[in-house]
């Protein structure tokens, strides 16, 4: 039998090697080193991701699933706190003030921080932070303290959610890998509801306080693994980290929203990105949407046990439902909402939100508010993740990692506004005022919704691959 050889013409692209047929021919070289593997697979398969970014996004994906352990905690655990230290509903809703403290202080030092060490060196210290956090609060200090302590670890969790945030939105099918990072915070609100209500109620004396040796055990493995997936981006004083390969160069200058040698200083991208008008309204559509969510997980428990006259042992699994229709809505809704259109389809989402929390206001029914309640949360789980999407589509990209700290920091102003607005008219009134706050909340969200921009075609649609 003839055989054939065949001689293939060099292709003239980065990271091309000769082939040929004739084995005494030498292969030059027949194994590219890995830096240039991994860049050739991020230009000749464009279909793929590489392990490394991988590896990346599942640490972003278990930092946040982290982030929603103690986020989910709080509803179940406010009744069990306010009893213990002997609170009102005013003073227990400082929590809240705390947690808006972290984001603030994040906001205006999450760019100098990225510009200084990375977004590696960002990631690194935010899970460290939550460690930190976890681990003075699991003992029941004093309140004081453990208000302190919402501020230190919601500090660290706006460092990770920013990073992750601007790295994911750079991967290829961004809106898929947002959804999954969203998706993993739900998983974690969904189940910490489940372990702080078992925790906070065994026994005849509560130790609720134990729960937090939950997250904290998390966190840890947390850290290690935001170590090692984000070794490569991790710089000193505007320095690259010695061999450091090209990839991780260039995943640091496009995603962590600043170069190895930043051309502008943090104050002035600061600058820029308040003088975007894209950033304030969407802004406020964050401030509305996770003040209504957190405002509802917070107070939803209390309400159903003075309201309704739900038992306490029971109904702190209420946020669990609301969680679990996010973790649901995230997951299932993503690629609709992406398919039909991101504009349309969170505008019906709202309105089918705010329509099921009007059944849970009107239906005086434990049982018919529980599932309201999940719906509610159904329908707003996609919102997060597809209003990241749009704002990184229309900020600039040199200030995209800049903006989403400011749209959490009023996201967070919100979270924290509107639920201590909430407990201080529960102790002038009662927690049923829950119910027109949230309608209130959800009608904002709906409205700042549709006043957000339309995204142009030809706006940073390099980072959005299909």
């Amino acid at each position: 039998m003839a055989t054939t050889t065949i001689e293939l013409e060099p292709v003239q692209a980065h990271g091309s090697r000769e082939l040929s047929a004739n084995p005494s021919k030498p292969s030059s070289p027949r194994l590219a080193p890995a830096e240039h593997r991994t860049q050739a697979m991020g230009d000749d398969e464009p279909q793929g991701l590489s392990r490394a970014t991988k590896l990346k996004l599942l640490a972003a994906g278990v930092s946040f699933f982290v982030s929603g352990t103690n986020d989910g905690s709080i509803g179940a655990l406010v009744p069990y706190f306010i009893r213990d230290y002997e609170l009102s509903t005013a003073v227990a809703s400082v929590v809240y003030g705390a947690n808006f403290l972290g984001w603030l202080f994040a906001a205006f030092t999450n760019t100098y921080l990225t510009q200084r060490f990375g977004l590696g060196g960002l990631l690194v210290f935010g899970a460290a932070l939550q460690v930190v956090a976890h681990a003075l609060r699991s003992w029941k200090p004093p309140f004081p303290f453990f208000c302190i302590t919402f501020a230190v670890v919601c500090l660290g969790q706006a460092y990770q959610d920013t990073g992750c945030n601007t790295y994911v939105a750079g991967a290829k099918g961004a809106h898929r890998w947002l959804a999954f990072i969203h998706a993993m915070y739900m998983a974690g609100c969904f189940v910490a509801p489940f372990i702080a209500t078992a925790v906070a109620s065994a026994g005849t004396t509560s130790y609720w306080y134990l729960y937090y040796t939950f997250p904290l055990a998390l966190g840890v493995g947390n850290l290690a693994l935001t170590c090692y997936a984000f070794r490569d981006t991790i710089h000193f004083r505007g320095r690259p980290r010695s061999g450091a390969n090209n990839t991780s160069n260039t995943e640091t200058q496009q995603l962590s929203g600043s170069t190895s040698e930043p051309t502008k200083g943090a104050a002035q991208l600061v600058k820029e990105t308040l003088s975007n008008k894209s950033v304030w309204v969407i802004s406020a559509f964050f401030f509305f949407y996770i003040g209504g969510v957190l405002t509802a997980v917070g107070w939803i428990v209390e309400f159903l046990v003075e309201v309704r006259d739900g038992n306490l042992a029971h109904m702190g699994y209420v946020p669990a439902g609301f969680s679990g229709g996010g973790l649901l809505g995230r997951i299932l809704l993503a690629e609709p909402t992406f398919r039909l259109g991101e504009r349309r389809m969170i505008f019906i989402y709202c309105v089918l939100a705010l329509a099921f929390q009007l059944v849970f206001w009107l239906v005086p029914h434990i049982v018919a508010a529980s599932v309201a309640v999940s719906f509610v949360g159904f329908f707003t789980g996609p919102l997060f993740a597809t209003g990241i999407s749009i704002g990184s589509k229309l900020f600039p990209h040199e200030i995209q990692s800049t903006a989403l700290s400011f749209i959490f920091l009023f996201a967070q102003m919100g979270g924290a506004f509107f639920p201590i607005i909430t407990g201080a008219l529960a102790l002038r009134y009662s927690v049923g005022v829950l119910q027109p706050m949230l309608v209130a909340l959800f009608a904002c969200m709906t409205i700042s919704w549709v006043l957000i921009p339309r995204v142009k075609q030809s706006s940073n649609t390099g980072l959005h691959h299909e």
